[in-house]
Order: structure tokens, then sequence, then C-alpha cells
């Protein structure tokens, strides 16, 4: 039985729009193949880099600005882990003793979701209708993982996808370094961390590395470009949709001649 008809609002994210909007249309392909109607309302940053360094005053005003707009829909789905939570587990805790505002970014965190949580969880989708004839291996990011228990979905997801075989790196589920500004205060440290993601994506044997957020894969791509491993990069959800047309994260105009 298909799902019933629902009102959803794409969050978007920064990283989706300014360096890789193919995610955001394959977003709304995959949602739109779900039964959904699908809104992409004016909106910011959701105010995480401002949260994770201590600057609660402009993270609360960014939060206000994405209550504001995101409201009026049934559901808040964002291809991103670290976005998702960010709107799910702590909005709530930046309005802690303002008791209206802490309703309205109670129930908006109640009703946002990571995209492929938000079509295996919510809306009950097993497959989707796409080819992808190569091995992939998979990277759970921190945020969805440990957040919003992402782990399963995507996999259950992928494994429908024609052709699609999926080859387990070790430590999946371990972090790739970047962590936002994690990766700006600790620069050696997370090299040292990627470095190690990048061996363990190597050792999968497979050539495209998959992940549900955008900045994981970005971190992960650079590394793999820098040490001249030839892995494809991409997001999972471009896989799903089966629009893998753009080339893959990281690739440089002359490696794509």
């Amino acid at each position: 039985m298909a799902p019933p008809p629902c009102n959803v609002a794409l969050f978007v994210t920064c990283l989706v729009d300014l360096f890789r909007p193919s995610v955001g249309f394959a977003a709304v392909k995959l949602l739109e193949d779900a039964g959904c109607t699908v809104a992409v309302p004016v909106q910011t940053c959701c105010g995480q880099p401002a949260y994770n360094s201590g600057d609660r005053a402009d993270a609360r005003d960014l939060a206000l600005q994405v209550i504001d707009a995101f409201e009026p829909y049934d559901y808040v789905v964002v291809p991103s882990g670290s976005c998702g939570g960010m709107i799910k587990k702590h909005y709530p805790e930046l309005f802690a003793g303002e008791p209206d505002l802490a309703r309205r970014a109670g129930a908006l965190a109640a009703k946002t979701y990571e995209l492929v949580s938000f079509l295996t969880d919510a809306l009950g989708i097993e497959r989707v209708d796409a080819r992808f004839e190569r091995a992939v291996t998979y990277h759970d990011s921190c945020s969805g993982l440990r957040e919003l228990k992402i782990q399963e979905q995507p996999r259950k997801l992928l494994r429908s996808v024609q052709g699609l075989t999926i080859a387990e790196m070790p430590r999946s589920d371990v972090c790739c370094g970047f962590g936002g500004t994690f990766a700006v205060k600790y620069g050696e440290i997370s090299n040292e961390i990627v470095e190690r993601k990048a061996q363990d994506i190597a050792a999968s044997g497979a050539p495209v590395l998959l992940a549900g957020d955008m900045g994981c894969l970005m971190n992960m791509a650079g590394k793999l470009t820098r040490e001249g491993r030839a892995i494809e990069v991409r997001h999972v959800a471009e896989v799903l949709a089966g629009m893998t047309d753009a080339p893959p994260i990281g690739a440089t105009t002359e490696a794509r001649r």
C-alpha cells in the first residue's frame, strides 16, 4: 500500500547549496517518487557551526529563522545527518527555559528527519527504482549514526539498487576527521584521522565511496584525491535517485577530461 500524501519541506543545507546542488535535486526526486509534495522554503544555515563554537546567540538567531520558515510543513527532511541532528537534537536545548520557543523548537524537532531515515522509517519505503552497476562502500557519518541512529537504513535501500553491491570497509562507523569546526581548530589531528579513514576505504576494494553527509564526503574526497586514489565519491541520495551524471565529489576539471 502506498504511503499517505505528505507535505515536505526540504532543508537543503549550506554545503549542498554551495557545493553539490545535485544532492538537493536527487532528494526532491526521491521524495516525489515516494508520493510527497516538496517545497524548498527560503532558508539559511541551521546554526550548527556557531553552536559547536559556543556562540549560542548567533545559533539561536539562526534557529529562529529556520523555525519560522519550516513550521507550516508536515515534515522537514534534510540530506545530512549533521544538520538534521542539529535541528532535531539541539534546537530544543537552545530554547530551554523559554516555554513558547521551547515548544516550537520541540515541535519542529519531532517532525524533522534525515532523508534516508524519512524514506525508510517514516514512509516505509523498502525499494528504489535505480540502477548503479558498481561496488560501493558506505561511511557512517558521526551525527547521523550517533544522534539519529542511521546505519541500516541506507544499506537497506542500496541493496535494492539494480547492479549494486556493497563492500563494507573496516571500521565504517569511525569518524572521518571532519567534525565541522573540529577540522579547522585541530587540523593535524583531523588529517591523521582522515588518513586512517582513507586506508579503510581503500581496503574495502570498492571503487565508489558513499555517505549521507556532505562535510564528511568533501573531507574524504579531498584526502583520497591528495593521495592519488582513484575512488569515486558520491552522496548516497544521488545513487538512490539514479542521478549520477554529475562528476564525483572532489573531482577536478583535469581529472574529468
